[in-house]
């Protein structure tokens, strides 16, 4: 069987939901790693919507549900997170954008001392005791340092260890590391991957592409294989009667000549 991974998405866009090239980067680069994605979302009203072209909050926009919102990126196959139990995923991936502070989170609203979604937290949690990876993108960090951080002391990375949330983080009990774009932060002890992607406002997709490549297959290579082992194979048939084997003093290659009685 293929390893199953759950992706947590929060909306679509950058700015009230997930990232959507992060995102779609995510499911590609599971997709080609063999493993199976599965979309999940939490079901409720997203805080805010934001016009993407203007970047401003949009007062006038009526509220949309944060499953309908994710369904733009997943095309319709989504599962609800209070539905999923740890013991159906192989892994756990996050997205970055700002429905990580917005909708799995209030992290927008209060910075260290935020409060996670109960079933992100849930999960956090259970995938943390059954040592499953867990991956996390750009902003999403901020959710490892807040659930994991102290109790165990994950290490991650926010890009920047001077931007606000990498200092919100240490706070919150991580052990934050510096990483350029292209490139991932990995806690062993946990099996937690982080990498920056657009933490980094000039990021260009390219190198973003290749940290979340990264990220992915060494979340991957961390999760356990759901494949059945191979069945040992037919036993040999013994040699048929009254055909002597092979003599090993035969080079190998020659063939065997055999005299018929006179």
């Amino acid at each position: 069987m293929a390893k199953c991974v759950g992706v947590v998405l929060s909306g679509c866009g950058s700015e009230d939901g997930s990232e959507v090239r992060e995102a779609v980067l995510t499911l590609l680069s599971l997709e080609r790693g063999g493993a199976e994605p599965v979309c999940l979302a939490p079901d409720l009203a997203q805080s805010r919507v934001v016009d993407h072209l203007s970047g401003k909050v949009d007062p006038s926009a009526s509220p949309r549900r944060v499953p309908a919102e994710s369904a733009r990126i997943a095309r319709g196959q989504l599962r609800d997170i209070a539905g999923v139990r740890d013991n159906e995923l192989d892994a756990l991936i996050f997205p970055g954008g700002y429905g990580v502070a917005y909708v799995l989170s209030n992290y927008a609203d209060k910075g260290v001392v935020c409060n996670v979604h109960p079933d992100v937290e849930r999960l956090l949690k259970s995938m943390l005791a059954r040592r499953r990876p867990m991956g996390f993108i750009c902003l999403a960090p901020i959710l490892a340092a807040r659930v994991l951080g102290p109790v165990a002391g994950v290490r991650i990375t926010l890009g920047s260890r001077a931007c606000e949330p990498a200092k919100h983080a240490a706070v919150m009990g991580a052990d934050v590391r510096p990483c350029p774009v292209r490139d991932i932060v990995v806690d062993q002890k946990i099996n937690v991957v982080s990498t920056p992607a657009y933490m980094y406002d000039d990021a260009r997709l390219a190198d973003v592409a290749v940290g979340i490549d990264k990220a992915v297959r060494m979340v991957l290579s961390l999760a356990r294989d759901r494949r059945p082992r191979p069945q040992p194979g037919p036993m040999q048939r013994p040699e048929p009667r009254g055909l002597p084997p092979a003599s090993p003093s035969i080079p190998a290659g020659e063939p065997i000549v055999r005299k018929r009685p006179v």
